[in-house]
């Protein structure tokens, strides 16, 4: 099987046109040419996941995150992307990110999200595709609430505003770093913003609204079981695998 055909499933669900200017989603290392025996999906490309797609004989990564975001101009084997650059290379790996495009399609990284939060009605947030909004069947306290999102997000504690007091029923979120959308979503009537990486000074909000940090990895991991099950279903008896212990694969230690 051809990269391109894997490709096209993963653009056909989440276009490589709407990432953001920014972005590099799409072919990190390889061609579309690129003949492949086996797939490995994942969050980040590092070292350690192409020595395991190696050994579990795949020789194509798929990934939330790029591994380059810029152009480099010096493969150093010290540094984490000079090394994984170059076993890829080395391994015959083809490797293939699938970052703000998933970020801006309903079924990927925030509705992921909301659906695991058990939201209904859901929709994306902002006009661009960034984010979900929904609601819960049966409205939650704060306190419920921030149970509720230890539990779906696997946390022992979860950094929040001050909590709103009397009952929530529209929660609004974004995976990853989406400080930027806070406002969006309290202008469409959420009283709970879920995302993560928030600075010290948004936890300054007005009554009635709190927002919630659960982690950019947490935020976002849920996508590779989405991508998982896209390519399981379109290439049923092709090999696709995920990483091991992939939720053990945060680059942020809690102690």
């Amino acid at each position: 099987m051809k990269a391109a055909e894997i490709i096209k499933v993963i653009e056909d669900f989440a276009p490589a046109s709407l990432q953001e200017s920014w972005d590099n989603t799409g072919l990190q290392i390889g061609s579309p040419e690129d003949e492949i025996s086996g797939v490995m999906v994942a969050f980040d490309c590092t070292p350690a996941l192409v020595d395991e797609a190696v050994a579990a004989g795949c020789n194509m990564i798929v990934t939330h995150h790029p591994l380059l975001y810029e152009g480099l101009r010096h493969i150093d084997p010290s540094d984490p992307v000079g090394q994984t650059v170059i076993r890829a290379v080395r391994a015959g790996v083809t490797v293939y990110a699938s970052h703000t495009s998933s970020d801006k399609v309903i079924e990927g990284v925030s509705g992921a999200m909301a659906r695991r939060l058990g939201l209904q009605g859901i929709e994306p947030l902002d006009e661009g595709g960034f984010g979900a909004i929904g609601k819960w069947p049966v409205p939650k306290t704060a306190s419920e609430a921030i149970e509720a999102l230890k539990q779906a997000f696997g946390l022992k504690v979860l950094r929040t505003s001050k909590p709103v007091e009397g009952l929530i029923d529209t929660v609004a979120m974004c995976g990853g770093s989406g400080s930027s959308l806070i406002e969006t979503a309290r202008s469409r009537g959420a009283q709970l913003y879920i995302c993560g990486d928030i600075t010290y000074h948004h936890f300054f909000l007005p009554e009635g609204f709190m927002v919630a940090d659960v982690g950019h990895f947490e935020s976002e991991v849920e996508i590779v079981d989405v991508l998982y099950s896209l390519l399981r279903k379109n290439f049923p008896t092709f090999a696709v695998r995920t990483c091991e212990n992939i939720r053990n694969n945060n680059p942020v230690f809690y102690n």
